[in-house]
């Protein structure tokens, strides 16, 4: 079957891409393939009773299907050039800045009217920060939640679904060049189409370095962030997220000068797990309704690692410290920060007697067996310098959670129109390397939808 655009992932990037196609050319004829289920069958089967972690399904409902590994996210949409990717150095700041902010419209029109957007703007937090020596970057924040999140993807995918093809559970093996027209192979058959646009999110990060090698695509190393996910009572940044919601901090430490950075801060949320090529890792979520509050905040302490020549398998690095942390607690390990820091490993008795009550059934363990010691060591270094400015995050109590990772993909050569070097096929989102969040990936989309309708006339 012979398609005007195919595209490849239905996360935010393919999202907003056929959001636009649909809207500004209404004759197109468009597909999207995901290897994930459509969005009422993305369920995950961890239940905290009969099963209490990862089965390891066929498909991650966590991490692929109708809107990406950012469905059941907490719906943080930041909006600033600061952090989230490099999309500005493509299309220049002020479109990028212009791009995320249509987005956020969007995400209003179809159910995030209501929901609060939170500023950096004149905050005496940071302040505080530079005081202690961390850096708080700058972004305004709209937090949507679990819950409005797929409700505003089920709004959309509504709008869609009558001018666009859908075709779930349907993984590309293949995409091919032949004669101007890109071949997309699945197991249920071959489909054509002049323009094709790779949306495969970070989880199709091993996928896209396969195409990149098959179509002589021009990549370069990325690199990988790997650290811990850190839950504590609620109150002890509190004032913090009442007034920012989402608080990306940077510290650079004494010891290594290493970047570490806190990563998708929630607020009353729960720690939950996900599955990228079958390693079990861990991450946060929370939710706009207040019923649904746990009394812990979580988030991500990353230590980003750059790699040079000769190595340039930075995804295989972050993924063999995740296996050994998968091989040591049959997934996700679990360390009070007070066992960690006297060098012994956290039992069920130490956990249970702790005053924070883990919203994620994890075996307790001990991460110095898993994280290299840079990083293990710029960790520790980053939360004593939090507890001066949210007194209570050195606490002997804190949970630790490993291993977070974030993986990646090569970043691939790409001009102002996020068009590679084969005419017609064009890489958004966070498997093109340039974009690590749900606003930039969204942005990417709509960008790219312009550049490709404009093109046709």
């Amino acid at each position: 079957m012979d398609y005007d655009i195919i595209i490849i992932g239905a996360g935010p990037g393919g999202i907003f891409a056929s959001y636009e196609l649909v809207k500004l050319n209404k004759g197109l004829k468009i597909a999207v393939f995901e290897a994930g289920h459509s969005l009422e069958k993305r369920k995950c089967p961890i239940d905290g009773g009969k099963v209490q972690s990862c089965i390891h399904c066929k498909s991650c409902s966590i991490m692929n299907g109708f809107g990406g590994a950012g469905a059941f996210s907490d719906g943080k949409y930041n909006i600033t050039n600061q952090f989230g990717g490099t999309l500005y150095k493509y299309i220049g700041r002020e479109k990028a800045l212009e791009l995320m902010q249509y987005v956020d419209q969007l995400n209003l029109k179809f159910g995030g009217e209501g929901t609060k957007l939170y500023s950096t703007a004149n905050t005496s937090i940071k302040k505080l920060c530079i005081q202690n020596g961390l850096h708080l970057l700058d972004a305004s924040v709209r937090h949507l939640g679990t819950d409005v999140n797929y409700i505003v993807l089920q709004n959309i995918y509504n709008e869609l679904k009558d001018n666009v093809t859908f075709y779930f559970d349907t993984p590309v093996e293949h995409v091919r060049y032949n004669n101007g027209k890109y071949i997309i192979e699945t197991k249920d058959g071959s489909y054509s189409c002049s323009k094709c646009i790779i949306s495969a999110g970070r989880s199709g990060s091993k996928w896209m370095e396969k195409v990149c090698g098959e179509l002589s695509l021009s990549t370069k190393s990325n690199r990988v962030d790997i650290g811990v996910r850190v839950e504590l009572p609620a109150e002890v940044f509190a004032h913090l997220t009442d007034e920012l919601y989402e608080s990306k901090i940077v510290y650079r430490t004494a010891k290594f000068e290493d970047l570490v950075r806190t990563f998708c801060m929630n607020p009353h949320g729960v720690v939950v797990t996900e599955n990228t090529n079958g390693i079990v890792t861990v991450n946060g979520h929370s939710y706009e309704d207040t019923a649904k509050h746990t009394d812990n905040t979580n988030f991500a302490l990353l230590v980003s690692k750059h790699f040079s020549e000769p190595f340039r398998d930075s995804n295989g690095y972050g993924e063999s410290i995740a296996r050994l942390s998968n091989m040591l607690g049959g997934g996700v390990l679990v360390q009070r920060f007070g066992d960690l820091i006297r060098g012994r490993r956290s039992n069920s008795k130490r956990i249970a007697e702790g005053f924070v009550t883990p919203t994620l059934s994890a075996t307790p363990g001990d991460l110095s067996l898993v994280m290299p010691k840079r990083i293990l060591d710029g960790i520790i270094e980053m939360i004593y310098r939090l507890d001066k400015i949210a007194h209570g995050t050195a606490n002997d109590d804190t949970l630790l959670y490993g291993v977070e990772v974030k993986f990646y993909n090569m970043e691939v050569e790409i001009d102002t129109c996020l068009e590679t070097q084969k005419k017609g096929l064009y890489v958004i989102g966070d498997c093109s390397g340039v974009t690590h969040s749900l606003s930039h990936a969204s942005a990417s989309g709509i960008h790219v939808a312009r550049c490709i309708t404009e093109s046709m006339y």
